[in-house]
């Protein structure tokens, strides 16, 4: 997803390997992620996207003259927040340790990679249909239910 105050950027969906920039928006109060080639267009990333940082996570502070906060953690995975407050921003990263950082309070230009995509990439557009399972032999059933 990208946040609500995005609408107006050009986006593109991440895909596992993207290495992406965190970034300033033209024309936009709001901070997210590019694709580290292109800073013009949003990448956005579906909740659930695990990502890892090259360095350790910063963020701005509200006071521009203090330092950049450091988080010690550089993977994350992306989630949303306050959904049901139409105008702020939902765009957001938690962390191992369960902090929720907010993708717009992220310094800018830190470099993420993209490690994996939620396993329901189904949007709630689609019609979600469950194949039916063939029937099968009670000692093949055993081996896929070990792994082999």
């Amino acid at each position: 997803m990208c946040d609500y105050s995005l609408q107006h950027v050009m986006s593109t969906p991440a895909k596992v390997g993207d290495v992406l920039k965190t970034t300033s928006f033209i024309g936009s109060s709001t901070r997210g992620f590019c694709a580290a080639g292109d800073p013009n267009v949003a990448v956005c990333v579906l909740p659930g996207t695990e990502l890892a940082f090259a360095a350790d996570i910063e963020c701005d502070r509200l006071v521009g003259f203090l330092p950049h906060r450091k988080f010690a953690a550089r993977v994350a995975r992306f989630r949303q927040v306050d959904l049901d407050k139409p105008y702020v921003h939902h765009d957001a990263l938690e962390l191992p340790d369960g902090q929720i950082v907010l993708v717009t309070n992220l310094s800018d230009g830190q470099t993420a990679t993209v490690l994996q995509l939620p396993a329901d990439q189904t949007s709630d557009a689609e019609p979600r249909t469950q194949p039916q399972e063939e029937a099968r032999p009670a000692s093949e059933m055993a081996l896929i239910s070990f792994g082999f």
